[in-house]
């Protein structure tokens, strides 16, 4: 696997393009004897993927959220370490919903894999993945941390340089009203002006603010103003 990882940044390195780089990873992650791969981007308020999935199953775990049930990512944020993976039996399960994850993932062909986890800026999460139908891997050696980190920290970087369009993604949601006041507190407009301008109540004005603060995660309204600007939701 060390050999593939150098693959893996040896073609990340020269795709120039988005269509390049996503034209190269499927037949890369075939050599390798898997099915299919998921480049995920994991923020508070955001998650977006990169992958060759079937697209019905994509567009199915980010509208049922399993990322707060995927226990593929739940082990990444834990452990920061590549690792291998395998759908436990029922039984095995702690849950109906972990129980129903699997089972809607194995009918996608997703049953076992390799999943790489790094930290990037601002403490976020990447993690390519490459998932395989066979219910479970044997490898000859353990996986080399490093190179896969190194691989997996080239491509994250060259998927955020070429701004490569995701397959899928969740992000948070603001309604006009929320929106166009945290747009004037952007701007530097207090409570009290932002009320004056849009002719609302000063009581009005803060009960949207809150409720955007509470939407993005954010633990103050600055902090709302600034994610609200980089996910050019204002």
């Amino acid at each position: 696997m060390k050999t593939w990882f150098q693959k893996l940044t040896d073609v990340t390195a020269v795709a120039r393009t988005e269509d390049m780089l996503k034209g190269a990873l499927p037949s890369l992650v075939q050599e390798l004897g898997f099915d299919g791969y998921a480049y995920l981007y994991v923020e508070p308020v955001r998650m977006h993927a990169v992958s060759n999935y079937a697209q019905e199953w994509q567009d199915r775990y980010f509208s049922e959220r399993y990322r707060n049930v995927d226990p593929v990512v739940q082990a990444a944020c834990a452990t920061m370490r590549a690792f291998t993976w395998s759908a436990p039996s029922s039984r095995e399960c702690k849950s109906k919903q972990v129980r129903r994850f699997y089972s809607e993932a194995a009918d996608f062909g997703i049953r076992s894999g390799i999943s790489i986890p790094i930290r990037t800026a601002s403490r976020h999460l990447s993690m390519l993945t490459l998932a395989s139908s066979k219910p479970s891997l044997s490898l000859d050696r353990d996986i080399d941390q490093i190179a896969a980190v190194t691989a997996v920290a080239f491509l994250h970087a060259t998927v955020e340089a070429h701004k490569v369009r995701p397959t899928a993604q969740i992000r948070a949601q603001l309604t006009a009203r929320q929106a166009l006041c945290l747009k004037w507190s952007a701007e530097g407009k207090s409570m009290k002006d932002i009320a004056a301008l849009e002719n609302l109540s000063f009581a009005t004005v803060n009960f949207h603010l809150n409720n955007a603060r509470e939407i993005l995660d954010a633990a103050s309204l600055a902090q709302a103003t600034a994610l609200a600007t980089k996910l050019e939701l204002i």
